[in-house]
């Protein structure tokens, strides 16, 4: 079971879309794949068709209470593909957990709980939120690797940079083992010069960490949400959706180099 980190502390560069889109892919390809919605906002359940009612028992649950991940997950329409939801009690985790033990550990020890074996996942994807807190080091505590979107605009590498500090930080603190998985570049504009130039010096700077597959800027990506639905089963021959196809084949084909190594 690889457990990875979707995260970027920068808002709207892609991660929940490639946290769904990914999964859906990685079980389109045959792997067996959980999503953990760490995020308040809840919208990576939202875009798997998971409605709020129905979300009974939640990652909330699991990181205050002490509930199972099996407890917890959902299967969603996409066989092979299960999901953790989120809802806005999530907001409050930080203030309920303050002075409890392993606060950093919560959700590293409930996936250790369920262990491969029992839950037959191949992958668990971790929804992040936008931010640096302990939602964000949970995440990053339990996780082997992550997986960075970046957006093909100026700001988001200033966000890269503060995302590495706390790869770091997280590294020295909590998890020694992490590692960077890899960095996927996401709203590509192939009309935008700007796109092209933030790809270039993102490969300069980190080389094969970058995954070959870039995710363009789709429309159908964009809509497949609303419908409750990954891009993948809304409209699978989508430029967008293709994309994150070929993106999951590279992910499988990284981890099964880093296991032969």
């Amino acid at each position: 079971m690889r457990v990875l980190a979707v995260s970027n502390q920068k808002g709207g560069v892609g991660k929940t879309t490639t946290a769904i889109n990914l999964g859906t892919a990685l079980a389109a390809i045959g792997e067996r794949v959980l999503i953990v919605d760490m995020d308040p906002q809840g919208n990576a359940s939202t875009g798997l068709g998971v409605p709020r009612e129905t979300r009974r028992v939640t990652i909330y649950d699991v990181v205050v209470d002490g509930r199972s991940i099996a407890d917890a997950a959902v299967e969603t329409a996409v066989p092979g593909l299960s999901i953790v939801p989120a809802d806005a009690d999530m907001s409050g985790v930080e203030i309920e957990l303050s002075q409890a033990d392993r606060r950093s550990y919560r959700l590293r020890d409930a996936l250790a709980a369920t262990g491969a074996g029992q839950t037959g996942y191949d992958y668990v994807l971790i929804d992040c939120p936008p931010s640096l807190n302990l939602l964000t080091l949970n995440a990053m505590a339990a996780a082997d690797a992550v997986l960075v979107p970046l957006q093909c605009e100026f700001f988001a590498l200033e966000g890269l940079s503060q995302l590495m500090r706390t790869i770091d930080m997280v590294r020295q603190s909590l998890n020694p083992a992490l590692e960077i998985q890899g960095l996927v570049l996401t709203m590509y504009d192939r009309r935008n010069a700007l796109s092209g130039q933030v790809a270039n010096d993102v490969r300069s700077h980190f080389g094969d960490k970058v995954y070959d597959a870039v995710i363009p800027r789709n429309v159908r990506v964009s809509e497949a949400p609303s419908f409750g639905k990954p891009a993948l089963i809304y409209d699978l021959k989508c430029a967008g959706s293709q994309a994150y196809l070929r993106l999951a084949r590279e992910v499988v084909a990284r981890e099964r180099l880093r296991r032969a190594a």
